[in-house]
Parts: C-alpha cells; sequence; structure tokens
C-alpha cells in the first residue's frame, strides 16, 4: 500500500531521512488514530512537506513498523529515547510526540528523492 507522509518543514525531517541522518519517523496520539495499524513493512510512503509547492519530493520503502500498546507518560518517553539515534527529532520534535498513549514508529529504507510532483490532498489520506 501506498501512503503519504506530510512533515514540519521547520523540523527538517524530510531533509535528514534523505542525507540519512534518520531512518525513522514517528507518529503519536492519545487515542488510536492514524496511523495506527495502517501501515505495514513494504509499504511505500512518499513524503511531502506542510510548506511550499505541496509536492511529493522523496519516497522510501517501510522496513519495520511498533505500533504501541496503550503507554504510560513514562513508557512513552522511554520509547522515543530508545529509538532517538534513528528518529533524530528536535527538542520540538521529542516534546511534541514523547507523553502521547499511542506511538507509531516506522522504519524506512531505500530513500530517494524523486522527480516532484503534486497530489491532490483532498483525495489523499496523509498522515
Amino acid at each position: 500500500m501506498d501512503h503519504v507522509v506530510c512533515f514540519d518543514a521547520g523540523a527538517g525531517e524530510l531533509e535528514n531521512l534523505v542525507s540519512g541522518n534518520k531512518s525513522m519517523i514517528i507518529r503519536g496520539s492519545d487515542i488510536m488514530d492514524l496511523p495506527y495499524g495502517s501501515v505495514n513493512e513494504g509499504d511505500i510512503l512518499y513524503f511531502i512537506s506542510n510548506v511550499g509547492d505541496g509536492k511529493v519530493k522523496a519516497m522510501g520503502v517501510v522496513s519495520y513498523v511498533y505500533n504501541s500498546e496503550k503507554l504510560s507518560v513514562e513508557e512513552s518517553f522511554e520509547t522515543i529515547i530508545r529509538n532517538q539515534d534513528k528518529l533524530q527529532l528536535p527538542d520540538k520534535q521529542f516534546y511534541r510526540w514523547a507523553g502521547k498513549q499511542y506511538l507509531v514508529l516506522i522504519g524506512i529504507n531505500d530513500i530517494v528523492e524523486i522527480e516532484p510532483f503534486r497530489i491532490d490532498r483532498t483525495q489523499s489520506l496523509i498522515f
């Protein structure tokens, strides 16, 4: 399955993925929310920034998925800290996700820049 992932442009996540500085992304919520349970190993992720021209600029293959059970605040922090070497979250992003009751960690391989193309965001499932 293909998925579109929207990044906060200010956090530099897309650039860090493409450069190889990070190999995992995170999403979290206090309820079981997308992408919880919807991403699987082998799926293709297309990456777009939430600021700028709105075009998909890179893609990668899902190599690992962790969908947490309900976590305590401490367990949530510990999970992120254990994976920080792959996540490379700046402080603002760390505190955005830390403490969430449900975390989804997605490892990504084969990240490549692609010829940018526009998607219809109203017709796409974006997380």
